[in-house]
């Protein structure tokens, strides 16, 4: 019996070509074919777009992305046992996917699509957030894609969409929602993959802002960010030490409490100590 899209169905795929999920890349494949088509309508019109996809495995979403219409997906898989299943879904859908067989932490993202691109992934775990990071760190901004969906451990996604004073709240939080609009849209049961893995996951939506939250430039910012949440128990006088300058005198001139602790600033009260610290290392 095949699935609405003529392909056997994800379970049969598997049993013919031998794929088993290995943990040594952290692989957990996902074969609800209806939970992949929610997740591809989440990205939003995929008609005119790339779609670039990391780690597609047996290709259940990759099926997905195009059922639903994407333009084109180009699927970065790195392990060769898949090459295969992905390739039958090429032949299904004739010059619409391109498979690209390498290690995504590797590769230059932005030289393998072209146009509008949408970047949508169940993301092994072990890669999610630099790869994540990554993308968030794109020189120069706006970046190369047009959003994001991405599947992460439901741990990391709330760490992503965070507010302050909460205690997901930290270095990536701030990246993230300095740079794009973060939404966590919906959790995905344990039991929808196979193997199940041992936590709940979450996908998580991001659209770049034309221009960051508040104005920072991203070295700086990072800097900052990682000194006062290196102590984020103490207050930021005194976890900003680790910093080459006064940190009272950075405070100060930010306009920041120095009394407070790093969970309790806004991103727009890191930007400012960001701007700060622009200023007095070079004084």
């Amino acid at each position: 019996m095949s699935d609405a899209d003529g392909l056997p169905p994800l379970r049969d795929v598997l049993a013919a070509h031998g794929l088993n999920a290995k943990k040594s890349l952290g692989q957990n494949f996902l074969l609800d074919l209806n939970l992949t088509g929610r997740i591809a309508r989440t990205a939003g019109p995929l008609a005119d777009v790339t779609v670039l996809e990391i780690g597609p495995g047996p290709g259940g979403l990759t099926r997905a992305l195009l059922s639903e219409g994407a333009a084109h997906v180009v699927a970065i898989e790195r392990d060769e046992r898949c090459l295969g299943a992905l390739q039958d879904i090429s032949d299904n859908y004739p010059e619409r996917l391109t498979i690209v067989e390498g290690d995504a932490l590797q590769l230059d993202h932005k030289t393998l699509v072209s146009g509008p691109v949408r970047v949508v992934a169940n993301l092994p775990y072990n890669i999610a957030t630099p790869l994540l990071t990554g993308w968030l760190e794109t020189e120069p901004w706006p970046p190369w894609f047009k959003s994001l969906t991405l599947m992460f451990q439901k741990e990391v996604a709330e760490r992503i969409v965070a507010q302050p004073g909460s205690k997901a709240y930290g270095r990536l939080s701030i990246l993230a929602q300095w740079r794009c609009r973060a939404q966590k849209m919906f959790d995905v049961d344990r039991m929808a993959f196979t193997p199940p893995p041992k936590v709940t996951s979450s996908i998580v939506h991001l659209e770049p802002r034309d221009q960051p939250l508040a104005e920072a430039d991203i070295g700086d910012l990072q800097r900052v960010v990682k000194a006062a949440f290196g102590q984020r128990r103490k207050m930021v006088r005194a976890s900003l030490k680790a910093l080459p300058v006064d940190p009272l005198a950075l405070c100060e001139e930010a306009g920041v409490e120095s009394s407070a602790r790093a969970e309790k600033l806004s991103i727009e009260e890191f930007a400012a100590l960001a701007r700060a610290y622009s200023s007095l290392k070079r004084s």
